[in-house]
């Protein structure tokens, strides 16, 4: 893939020629400068003072919105990704100060204490062999919102209120699928939000959905005998697939190592009643529970839940790597391109500084190579790609 073609579509839409030119040069800087994505390191190898500042007003106060930049990269990675799902998966950015747009404090699990964060939710193109960011949308707490100084100073737009993550996580994807993609489902961790309100949210917009659930989540089997009861009651989840146990049978897939070596693993469907069953809904409104376990192991590892009732459970264990996918990547390229580095306090600085590194993502995903740029790009001429 061409750095230079991406750039050129996705800043289509910009009016000018001297904003084109610094989308081209922000992206080159988060590939090629090395460490934090800072503007100021970004700017030092050529330009200093003068271009951190041009880098900074571009991303913090110029005139252009993310949205058409975002719906053009998810177009251009559509064509070329050919993605089997969209994933959502949460992002929590560490911070230090107080400063930064929608920060506070929380409990972080990855880090074992209490700190200031920034929380976004992110949708991603995947495939079994790639996956990119198309979208993001940044939390902002009731508090800031509240907080008149703070959202003038942050340039919050009046439209933005508070969203619990099953709302955050619907309208992220919701905005997606407005952009013509191909239709493909949703793929996303719901154990630890209200599962039923997502599932709820996506059915009624027709959204084809595969969520992993909690143990604890009660549903009611569409056919009692399947798991050996006598009468339809509710269940949790758990509960329901151990019952399930003698409908396990083995599955074979691809792991997204560098090896990219077969594993085997236990699958089995249980169908659900739905829970709610407007007109058109595929099954009539029912849906399966899926199990995924290894032999030998406790039954079950995993729980999904999903309304691709038609779909063999196979295919449905493909789909649930890509969870995997999309964590191997944010990790391997994403982070590497500086989509946590944004320092700035502004809403829109956020959104746009989230874009430009998702479409760094881009170049480096889909060139299949991190950290190493074409020649004739070195002297400065676009964005540099990888050989």
């Amino acid at each position: 893939m061409s750095g230079t073609e991406l750039s050129s579509t996705l800043f289509a839409t910009f009016p000018r020629s001297d904003q084109r030119r610094k989308g081209e040069e922000y992206i080159q800087g988060l590939l090629a400068t090395e460490g934090r994505k800072s503007i100021r390191n970004m700017a030092a190898p050529a330009g200093g003072s003068a271009r951190e500042q041009s880098l900074h007003h571009f991303v913090s106060s110029s005139t252009w919105h993310w949205m058409p930049v975002r719906k053009a990269l998810a177009q251009y990675v559509a064509r070329t990704v050919a993605p089997e799902a969209y994933v959502i998966r949460r992002m929590v950015i560490p911070k230090a100060g107080d400063n930064s747009v929608g920060v506070y404090r929380r409990y972080v699990p990855e880090l074992g204490q209490i700190r200031g964060v920034q929380q976004a939710v992110g949708v991603w193109a995947a495939a079994q062999e790639s996956s990119v960011p198309v979208n993001w949308r940044l939390d902002i707490p009731q508090d800031w919102l509240d907080n008149g100084l703070r959202r003038r100073q942050a340039a919050i737009p009046d439209s933005v209120r508070e969203e619990s993550p099953e709302e955050a996580a619907v309208e992220a994807m919701l905005a997606v699928r407005d952009w013509g993609l191909p239709a493909r489902p949703v793929v996303m961790d719901a154990r630890d939000m209200d599962a039923m309100s997502v599932v709820r949210r996506f059915r009624s917009s027709g959204v084809p959905h595969l969520l992993r659930v909690s143990g604890s989540l009660r549903l009611t089997p569409a056919d009692p005998a399947q798991i050996g009861r006598p009468a339809p009651e509710s269940l949790p989840a758990q509960q329901i697939m151990s019952a399930a146990k003698l409908l396990r049978r083995p599955a074979v897939w691809r792991d997204h190592s560098p090896e990219h070596a077969m594993r085997t693993s236990l699958v089995a469907a249980v169908r659900i009643r739905g829970a709610s069953r407007a007109p058109g809904m595929r099954g009539g409104g029912d849906m399966l529970l899926i199990g995924i376990g290894d032999s030998g192991k406790a039954w079950p590892a995993e729980l999904w839940l999903t309304d691709l009732v038609d779909m063999n459970p196979v295919a449905l264990l493909r789909l649930t790597k890509l969870l995997g996918r999309v964590d191997r990547d944010f990790t391997e390229i994403s982070e590497q391109v500086g989509i946590r580095d944004y320092a700035g306090r502004s809403f829109n600085g956020w959104h746009r500084h989230a874009t430009l590194a998702s479409a760094a993502h881009a170049v480096a995903a889909l060139d299949g190579t991190y950290g190493t740029y074409d020649e004739e790009l070195r002297s400065g001429g676009g964005v540099r790609q990888a050989s």
